[in-house]
């Protein structure tokens, strides 16, 4: 989170002043820069876009509970409160 809020602000201030003041180090931003993303949020991604073709699938009629069953029953594993919070966050609802 003090990555993404220095590197937002890195135009208008220097990296260096930031890091001092939130007490990161120059060499973690900077790591964190050239970083990819996790395994998480990678394996989220790809459960995010088969979420988002099992709603479409359904014409958008499922909830959590079923777009969870459906994602199960293709050999997908997952937990309902996570595909709950997945369709928030996408602004997906039945």
């Amino acid at each position: 989170m003090r990555y993404a809020f220095i590197d937002g602000l890195r135009d208008q201030w220097p990296v260096t002043v930031q890091c001092a003041v939130l007490a990161v180090s120059r060499s973690g931003y900077y790591a964190w820069r050239s970083r990819g993303p996790s395994i998480t949020a990678q394996r989220r991604a790809a459960l995010m876009e088969q979420i988002r073709e099992v709603h479409q699938a359904s014409r958008q009629t499922y909830g959590s509970p079923r777009v969870h069953a459906e994602l199960v029953a293709q050999g997908q594993a997952c937990h309902r409160k996570t595909v709950a919070k997945c369709l928030k966050q996408a602004g997906m609802q039945a």
